[in-house]
């Protein structure tokens, strides 16, 4: 991190104190709990005396912005946990955080400016006073549970933007109006991909033939790439006795996160959170030869989280979510070649959908070891094959200690969108462990037993989350070869029907997706809603396209000029329908990215 990210991040957490302040002065009797800096500004959590909404934010901002030129300096104490108690005597969260933080031995301090004491682990080098007051501005008032946990009271969390100066503010305020347009949820439900249901359930969606064109084009081509590497396919069941994620070691790591299911015999099931541990056990189906690896399994297949309710997004965050899973079972020699072969999937596959990639070397995190599964020197080994290739690949990639699964490191995909956000998508992860849990080996030249390494790779993880970037990436205006309807025919009047279906009836017969639109409704009319849902192509016919034998072309202009709006497209003029197809089919087998 920069000296200047640092220090933005701590006016961000100043600015959190600031509003604890601000709103225990405004409403006597809250208690103010953490607040601390996040990616764009800071958040503050409150026990109300009062409920609020966002409509008392511009009276909290604008006192804020009157309490700013008394933070003039930071004073740091060391304190006890009984001094905590005093001074915090009328705040029970602080209370609980300093009990917490004694017992993990780590120091208490408090924080003082401009007339606020607080329990603060610090990070407070610039005073409020100098940064510009238009700097910041709070967004809205949510509910959260103390702690995470819905046993606990509901809390009310305030968020707030913050930026080095009004202009970086104002860009990033104009980026999350640009977002709102392209909200996946917006256009999910705009577009007819997918829905959600009360009776079925929050976090599980369902897909329409749309969106379930959408989900089977990009895994068919997901596939396509990983046979041409020697990939084959598997299939598991959705469930598992507990004994399969003991032994993997996902059972301690994620029970709090499963749905179990319990027998009328009294066995205890759950419903698979990943695939891995299933697939071992297809390996494991026979004694294997070296000559007989590498094993490369593919399986595209539903997983199951029980996610709380507030912490569901869209598809961004859900219940039930769709992986296009592959696990490699290889020797440690091979490792390094079919590292190679998925990332030059992940290459491909990302080149067609338009999203450019940089690489996070997701490493352990030395200081807790307890975190993760095996040995330090085989996760010093690990990692070291990870570095290696990150480097000869001469990708753009930072390390982040911490972010590696707990059963070994990963090298992840991070993807920009079109407003600047960045996603992690691919995944490709070395997996040292899982072997040794369940004694996965091979027999090597001398007759012997060798133990193998376990490679997972998913291309675009979670099918859900991964369409929810792409939606708001390409806004809803998919590539020809991805859009769910390719081209709409449009009809001028009734008497024109009969020669668009025959363009149509020919369409198909290319296997292009093709729809009619033939409503007794205005040629305007047809155009502007073929247009709103973001059809590539349009042809419309009407007596001079009859008498030509010809078909008039309008294409959608590139991703959203006219975002939602229709209006947008380009008329490309009359054109014979065998040269119209050639067009479209040429864009189609080239995943062009021209829309």
């Amino acid at each position: 991190m920069s000296d200047n990210s640092e220090k933005l991040q701590g006016i961000r957490h100043s600015l959190a104190h600031l509003l604890a302040q601000t709103v225990r002065a405004l409403y006597p009797g809250a208690q103010n709990a953490i607040g601390p800096a996040i990616e764009d500004g800071f958040y503050q959590d409150f026990d109300m005396p009062q409920p609020i909404s966002d409509a008392d934010l511009p009276k909290i901002e604008a006192e804020m912005r009157k309490r700013l030129p008394n933070w003039t300096k930071w004073e740091k104490r060391v304190v006890s946990l009984d001094e905590v108690k005093k001074e915090f005597s009328w705040n029970k969260y602080k209370v609980a955080l300093a009990e917490e933080f004694a017992k993990e031995g780590k120091d208490l301090t408090f924080y003082t400016s401009g007339g606020l004491v607080d329990l603060c682990k610090g990070g407070h080098d610039t005073p409020l006073a100098e940064i510009d007051p238009q700097s910041f501005k709070l967004t809205r008032v949510a509910g959260v549970y103390w702690r995470g946990d819905e046993k606990n009271k509901m809390l009310t969390r305030i968020y707030g933007l913050a930026f080095n100066t009004k202009k970086e503010l104002a860009a990033h305020m104009a980026m999350l109006e640009e977002a709102k347009k392209r909200d996946h949820k917006k256009l999910g439900r705009e577009l007819d991909l997918f829905v959600f249901s009360d009776l079925v359930g929050p976090g599980l969606p369902l897909w329409t033939p749309k969106g379930t064109m959408l989900r089977i084009l990009l895994d068919d081509y997901v596939w396509q790439l990983r046979k041409e590497k020697g990939y084959e396919r598997v299939e598991i069941p959705h469930i598992t006795k507990k004994e399969l994620y003991e032994i993997s070691g996902h059972w301690d790591k994620f029970k709090n996160d499963l749905f179990r299911i319990q027998t009328r015999e009294g066995h205890e099931f759950a419903m698979k959170p990943m695939n891995c541990p299933h697939h071992t056990q297809i390996y494991t189906r026979k004694l294997w030869s070296y000559r007989e690896l590498p094993q490369r399994y593919a399986n595209t297949t539903m997983c199951y989280r029980d996610e709380q309710t507030g912490e569901l997004s869209g598809l961004s965050r859900v219940r039930s979510f769709t992986q296009d899973d592959a696990h490699v079972f290889c020797r440690y020699s091979q490792i390094e070649e079919e590292l190679e072969k998925i990332w030059d999937v992940v290459d491909k596959f990302y080149e067609a959908v338009g999203l450019k990639l940089r690489l996070r070397l997701s490493l352990h995190d030395p200081d807790q070891p307890e975190k993760y599964l095996g040995d330090k020197n085989v996760w010093k080994k690990a990692e070291a094959v990870m570095k290696a290739l990150a480097k000869q690949k001469k990708i753009d990639y930072f390390e982040a200690p911490g972010e590696a699964a707990f059963y070994g490191p990963k090298l992840d995909f991070m993807a920009a969108d079109s407003l600047g956000r960045e996603w992690q998508v691919a995944t490709i992860q070395l997996d040292m462990n899982m072997p040794e849990r369940f004694d996965l080996t091979c027999v090597n030249e001398d007759g012997k037993s060798e133990r193998i390494a376990m490679l997972h790779a998913a291309i675009m993880g979670s099918i859900e989350r991964f369409l929810s970037v792409v939606i708001e990436h390409l806004a809803g205006a998919f590539p020809v070869w991805l859009s769910p309807v390719q081209v709409a025919v449009l009809p001028i009047s009734d008497k024109h029907v009969e020669y668009a279906k025959s363009v149509q009836q020919q369409l198909r017969d290319q296997n292009i997706r093709v729809e009619l639109d033939e409503r007794t409704e205005s040629i305007g009319k047809k155009i502007r809603e073929a247009s709103m849902q973001k059809i590539p192509y349009m042809l419309i016919v009407g007596d001079k396209e009859i008498e030509s034998k010809k078909v008039a072309v309008r294409a959608r202009r590139k991703s959203s000029e006219a975002l939602g709006e229709g209006g947008g497209d380009e008329d490309l003029g009359q054109m014979p329908l065998a040269e119209f197809l050639e067009r479209i089919q040429s864009e189609i087998k080239t995943k062009s990215l021209k829309f």
